[in-house]
């Protein structure tokens, strides 16, 4: 008894100084920068500013290929490859006016982190000089070392390498830090032989094979008009931001189960309760939107 009385009283002491260091951690908290006005800067001006978004490419790139990109964004059609030099290059103008100086193929490999082949816009011009360069051949393919990563068994020289693919579905965007700003690009990650090497590629197929064969099915129901299918499904809405010394006060937290606070819904909700409505002969749960269908 006595030793279980030790061993309270410890937890009760370990307990009691988490907490007041949570407190003097909040209320000791001072802002790295000053706090954002929307009177100075409006928040339309802030939100994405820094995304080459499809309202950017409206405005920089010709409508002929502005069309083309977006008919690969949305539709899923194949992307013409003459337009990539069009493409880098309004990119490449649009980053270095907001401050960047290197681009980098982003990716998320096997290992469970996010990687990126990184590199500069300069390119010397062979006369002791350089040129800001960035063509089509740059942005839509990159070539990281694929030896440092789980390759699934391919270690030959001429095999051990990955490739990173421009994946047009996610938008490019910029990255500010202290060591400098950066266009980040999507990719996905691949071996020379074409397996997949991040998290990404698996998704990218498994979205492709869904609307192939989701395409198949619509057509029984008369629509015909080749819109592209897409999952939607996704975290949940509600997030709380909790104080990293509260966190690690509360054992409850670290072993949570289906909800934060690690206690099942409440009215035992399940995923497939929302969102869907199941067609009796066809067995699907289909979203009817204005374009895109939802499965």
């Amino acid at each position: 008894m006595n030793a279980i009385g030790a061993a309270s009283g410890t937890s009760i002491g370990v307990a009691g100084s988490a907490r007041l260091a949570a407190i003097a951690a909040v209320t000791n908290y001072k802002p790295l920068s000053p706090p954002l006005s929307f009177i100075e800067t409006p928040a339309a001006e802030l939100y994405a500013c820094n995304v080459f978004s499809k309202a950017v490419m409206k405005e920089r790139l010709p409508k002929t290929v502005f069309k083309s990109v977006v008919k690969t964004i949305e539709g899923g059609a194949k992307l013409d490859p003459s337009i990539a030099d069009i493409v880098a290059s309004a990119m490449k103008d649009w980053a270095i006016e907001r401050g960047a100086t290197h681009y980098a193929h982003v990716f998320y490999p096997l290992t469970g982190l996010t990687a990126e082949k990184h590199d500069s816009f300069l390119s010397p011009d062979g006369e002791g000089g350089a040129l800001t360069e960035f063509s089509g051949k740059q942005l839509i393919q990159g070539e990281p070392d694929g030896s440092s990563f789980p390759s699934g068994g391919i270690r030959a020289t001429f095999e051990a390498r990955g490739y990173t693919i421009w994946d047009v579905t996610s938008p490019a965007y910029i990255l500010e830090n202290p060591n400098g700003t950066t266009l980040c690009i999507p990719t996905a990650f691949v071996s020379w032989t074409g397996e997949a090497l991040d998290k990404k590629t698996p998704v990218l197929r498994s979205m492709q094979a869904l609307n192939l064969q989701v395409q198949r099915i619509l057509k029984l129901f008369g629509h015909t008009d080749g819109a592209l299918v897409s999952s939607t499904a996704g975290p949940e809405q509600e997030y709380f931001l909790i104080d990293r010394n509260f966190f690690f006060a509360r054992p409850d937290l670290l072993n949570a189960g289906r909800t934060l606070f690690g206690a099942k819904p409440p009215k035992g909700q399940e995923f497939e309760d929302h969102l869907l409505w199941r067609h009796p002969r066809a067995g699907l749960g289909l979203h009817a939107g204005s374009r895109a269908r939802t499965v």
